[in-house]
């Protein structure tokens, strides 16, 4: 009778935790820009790239930058290169025209060179980069689209998963790396309508401010026209 009662304790307070990690908010708005810093201060990542990518119509190789990580025996990632459990030299994975992974940078090369340029000196989780192929010549239309996380939102003192999801877009180059989302809003899905030269985009805004995105919350439509000089955002109402 007690290892059944102590089997049942043991069970609810298992599922009191795992709610609790579910319901932790993805925001947390307090000082929320302030909580990035912390990232910048530790030490303890070990930085490793992946070997080169060329996608097909491109002029550069992209060299894919992230942290070693450890993997404890419950397959859940660590950001800290110390502790126990196996660890991975993989940090990407990659297919015709896209990297997935958890990136901390990428570096791009020019054909024909050997210099070594970094997409950004900021903190950032990329976790999935995407070039635009298309039919033009002009290069102004090649295109890369980034879905990173750039703000520790939930305040846990690194950048992951967990933080909201945004949107970026860049020359081929790794040029004019630039953000297209608005800060604070968590990135839904993006399109790319070629015959209009238009990168779609939907966000949601916490506007309740509780930290959690939901049906209560407002979708934002916007658009990029990629061939305008300033890539002007753009928003529209579908209904």
């Amino acid at each position: 009778m007690k290892l059944v009662i102590k089997y049942s304790i043991a069970l609810l307070f298992l599922a009191v935790s795992c709610r609790e990690e579910a319901e932790k908010p993805k925001v947390i708005y307090e000082d929320a820009k302030q909580a990035v810093k912390s990232v910048i201060k530790d030490t303890t990542q070990i930085k490793i790239a992946d070997l080169p990518v060329h996608m097909e119509g491109t002029n550069h190789i992209i060299h894919p930058i992230g942290d070693y990580r450890i993997y404890d025996k419950s397959s859940k990632m660590s950001y800290s290169s110390g502790g126990s459990g196996e660890g991975s030299f993989t940090i990407s994975n990659t297919s015709e025209f896209e990297i997935t992974g958890y990136l901390s940078d990428l570096k791009f090369q020019e054909i024909g060179t050997d210099s070594l340029k970094s997409l950004t000196d900021k903190p950032i989780l990329i976790q999935r980069v995407t070039y635009l192929k298309t039919k033009s010549e002009n290069p102004k239309s090649k295109i890369m689209v980034y879905v990173l996380s750039d703000l520790d939102t939930n305040k846990d003192g690194k950048l992951d998963s967990n933080d909201i999801q945004t949107l970026y877009i860049s020359q081929v180059s790794g040029q004019r790396f630039a953000k297209l989302s608005t800060e604070l809003q968590e990135l839904l899905d993006w399109n790319f309508i070629e015959v209009q030269n238009r990168l779609y985009f939907r966000t949601i805004e916490d506007i309740n401010k509780n930290g959690e995105f939901d049906k209560t919350d407002k979708v934002h439509y916007q658009y990029v026209n990629l061939l305008d000089a300033d890539w002007k955002i753009e928003e529209y109402k579908p209904i």
